[in-house]
C-alpha cells in the first residue's frame, strides 16, 4: 500500500512555496504540519531533490540539519510526533506553568564548543540542579557526600573521617564488569542498596548485578558537602526553552520540516540524497535480528493549585518506596514565577515509547549486528540515543550531530 492510501497516513506535499508559511494537511486520523523555507523547486513537475533529509527533530536531527543547511544544503525533516524537540520539547501546560513532558532535561557540558554552538539559538538561565532522594524517611542529597552519610548513619564525620569511611566500606572487584561491582567498590554494600539498588530495579526492571558497569559508571561519593548533581563547568537553562530553542534552531531558509509524519509513510514517496536517521535503530531495518530492548517511562503530570512549592530541589528520588522513580518540580528548573506548581511523577515500564536503551551484554551483542549493517548503508548516516544505542546525555547529542554532521559536509566537498 502506498503512503496516504487509506491507512491514515498524512499525504505528503511536495511543493516548496517561495517563503516561509505553514500549512496543514489532514487525511484520516494524523494531521500533518508543514514548515517550510524559502527554497526553489527542483524538481518542477515531480518530486523535491532534498539533499538531506532528516529522521527526528530532536537534538540529534535539528543540529545535523541546521550545520548542514549553514552549508547550503537544502534539508527536509520528519518526526511523527506533534511538536519538535524530541524528548527535550517543553510547554505551558494549561496552568500556564510551563513542563517538560518527557521528565527533566537538565543541559549541563564541559564542552565550550557545544554551549558556544547552542548559544546561536537561545539565552541561558544559570541553574545548577540539585536531587535528594528520600531514604528512610528522610531526605538526604544525591549524589551521595558527607551529609548523606552523616545524616543517614547517625554519624559527625568530617572530610578526613567520610574517606576513611568509604574506604573500609568498599567491595573491591579484580574486574569491573556489572552496574553492581561499579557501586559496591564506590560507597559499599550498605550505601549501594540504599540508594542504588531498589532505584535500579524499579528504573531498568533488573538488578545492579545484571546491568552493563556503563549505567553507573560516574558513580562517585563526594567526602564534602557539594550537593550539585551535576558538576560539569556550564550548567544552564535555555532562557526561554527548549522548544524556542528548537524553533530557532530550525528557522532557516533551506529547512522545511513535518511534524506527525511517520518515516516509513514517506520513505517511498520522497527523494533525497543523503538520509540522516536519529530513530530505533532496528525499525530501520525491519527489527531483521529482533527487536531492541528499551526502558520506558509513564509520566504522570499534575498540577497542583494554590501550592507555590512542592519540594526543596527539582527532583527528590524515591529508590526504595512507591512504583515511581522520582518527582520533578518544573518551576525549579525554570525559574518561571507562578502562584501554583506542576511536577511530574515516573514511572518505569517495559512497553510504550523507547527511552532508555539498556546496556547488557546480550542487547550490546545485537546491537552490534545492527551497527554493521548500519555502517554498510550508502548514504544513510546513523546518529543519536536510538540509532547508535548509546545513553547520551544532550550534550553528547550534540556531539555526535555535529561530528556526523561534519563528516556529510566532508563527503559533498569530495564529490
Amino acid at each position: 500500500m502506498a503512503p496516504g492510501d487509506g491507512d491514515g497516513a498524512a499525504v505528503v506535499d511536495h511543493r516548496y512555496p517561495s517563503s516561509n508559511d505553514t500549512r496543514v494537511s489532514v487525511v484520516g486520523r494524523r494531521r500533518a504540519s508543514y514548515h517550510y523555507g524559502r527554497m526553489s523547486a527542483d524538481a518542477g513537475r515531480g518530486r523535491p531533490e532534498i539533499d538531506a533529509l532528516v529522521v527526528g527533530i530532536g537534538f540529534a536531527g535539528a543540529t545535523v540539519a541546521r550545520v548542514l543547511a549553514d552549508a547550503g544544503w537544502r534539508v527536509h525533516m520528519v518526526d511523527r510526533r506533534k511538536h519538535i524537540g524530541g524528548n527535550a520539547y517543553d510547554a505551558l501546560d494549561e496552568h500556564g506553568v510551563l513542563v517538560h513532558r518527557y521528565g527533566p532535561h537538565v543541559f549541563h557540558t564541559n564542552a565550550d564548543r557545544i554551549l558556544a554552538f547552542l548559544t546561536r539559538f537561545t539565552a541561558w538561565r544559570h541553574y545548577e540542579h540539585r536531587v535528594l532522594a528520600k531514604v528512610d524517611g528522610q531526605l538526604l542529597p544525591f549524589p551521595i557526600n558527607r551529609t548523606t552519610i552523616n545524616r543517614l548513619l547517625g554519624l559527625d564525620l568530617d572530610e578526613g573521617g567520610v574517606a576513611a569511611y568509604l574506604a573500609r566500606v568498599r567491595e573491591p572487584r579484580a574486574r569491573i564488569v556489572t552496574s553492581e561491582d561499579v557501586v559496591l567498590t564506590s560507597v559499599g554494600r550498605t550505601l549501594g542498596d540504599a540508594f542504588y539498588r531498589g532505584y535500579t530495579r524499579k528504573h531498568w526492571g533488573m538488578d545492579l548485578s545484571q546491568l552493563s558497569a556503563s549505567v553507573v559508571a560516574r558513580v562517585a561519593a563526594r567526602i564534602n558537602d557539594d550537593d550539585r548533581y551535576f558538576t560539569d563547568k556550564h550548567q544552564r537553562m535555555p532562557a526561554e526553552g527548549y522548544t524556542a530553542l528548537f524553533r530557532r534552531m530550525l528557522d532557516h531558509p533551506r529547512i522545511s520540516y513535518a511534524t506527525e509524519v511517520d518515516f516509513a509513510d514517506v520513505r517511498s514517496s520522497l527523494r533525497w540524497r543523503e538520509l540522516v536517521y536519529t530513530g530505533p535503530v532496528d525499525a530501520y531495518f525491519d527489527y531483521c535480528y529482533g527487536r531492541l530492548p528499551y526502558r520506558s517511562i509513564d509520566f504522570r503530570h499534575e498540577h497542583l493549585p494554590g501550592v507555590a512549592q512542592f519540594q526543596p530541589v527539582g527532583t527528590v528520588n524515591y529508590p526504595n518506596d512507591f512504583a515511581f522513580t522520582r518527582i520533578t518540580e518544573f518551576k525549579h528548573l525554570t525559574g518561571q514565577v507562578h502562584c501554583a506548581t506542576s511536577i511530574v511523577r515516573e514511572f518505569p515500564s517495559a512497553e510504550g515509547e523507547p527511552f532508555y536503551p539498556i546496556p547488557t551484554p546480550e542487547n550490546d551483542a545485537l546491537f552490534r549486528r545492527y551497527a554493521a549493517r548500519a555502517a554498510a548503508s550508502r548514504h544513510v548516516t546513523f546518529v543519536g540515543r536510538l540509532a547508535q544505542y548509546r545513553y547520551y546525555n544532550m550534550d553528547q547529542v550534540v556531539a555526535a550531530a555535529l561530528a556526523a554532521a561534519a563528516k556529510l559536509c566532508r563527503s559533498l566537498a569530495a564529490v
